[in-house]
């Protein structure tokens, strides 16, 4: 079914009017680049980036049922490492299973799914050619204590490429005591990831005691090819 303004606004109900009329005051509509189904064609070709990574990135835009709009719906599970599965998914024991959250996604028609290593490479020979893969390489570690600012590469770029992952992701902890090792580890993980032809996706936090922030988790998540959105629904 095409997307229509009309279908928009049945999926938001309510906060239809406050959502599609909504005009940003920071920036200048003329100075964005814009999602669009030629988003790849209108940005991207004059980069550096390798034709297959163009290619990756085709693909996801073209999946789901945001095809075609330039906008993306990406389902983000961190299952069973950062946050565990236990805390996850009490409610909801079935996806203590992996499948279930790749299923999940296919059935919501989201335009990919992003978890971890042992999530998705238990299911790649099944679904990877049905759903675009976001293979998750590091983590937060939570087992230890006290907690701390720390993410750990918990996978490899190229187990991402063997099970058909068309992309990669990463947190970094800016300000963290640990922020310099994590920024040259995603750094060497994403040109490698480029290399073999795979998009790479940052996500970035402040984690800092000196911050001074609302009670709100406030979180940026970055497409090192170009698109930068609000982490939640979509990457």
């Amino acid at each position: 079914m095409a997307l229509t303004v009309s279908s928009l606004q049945d999926y938001l109900g309510k906060d239809a009017d406050a959502l599609l009329s909504y005009t940003a005051k920071g920036f200048k509509k003329e100075q964005l680049h814009l999602p669009g189904p030629d988003f790849v064609d209108r940005i991207l070709v004059g980069s550096d980036r390798k034709p297959a990574v163009l290619r990756n990135f085709q693909q996801i835009l073209n999946t789901g049922r945001l095809a075609g709009t330039g906008y993306v719906s990406i389902l983000p599970v961190d299952q069973g490492i950062e946050h565990s599965a236990g805390a996850s998914f009490a409610p909801n024991p079935i996806y203590f299973d992996g499948e279930n959250i790749v299923k999940l996604a296919i059935d919501g028609g989201c335009n990919a799914v992003a978890s971890t290593l042992g999530v998705l490479g238990s299911v790649c020979r099944k679904y990877a050619h049905r759903i675009p893969f976001l293979l998750k390489l590091n983590h937060n570690e939570f087992l230890s204590y006290p907690n701390k600012y720390d993410q750990i590469m918990f996978a490899q770029v190229e187990q991402a490429f063997e099970m058909g992952a068309v992309a990669v992701g990463a947190t970094i902890y800016f300000g963290s005591a640990e922020s310099d090792r994590q920024i040259v580890e995603v750094s060497r993980a994403f040109y490698r990831a480029h290399e073999l032809g795979m998009l790479t996706v940052l996500w970035c936090y402040l984690r800092n005691s000196a911050f001074k922030t609302p009670e709100k988790d406030y979180h940026l998540a970055a497409d090192l090819t170009g698109q930068a959105n609000h982490l939640g629904v979509t990457i």
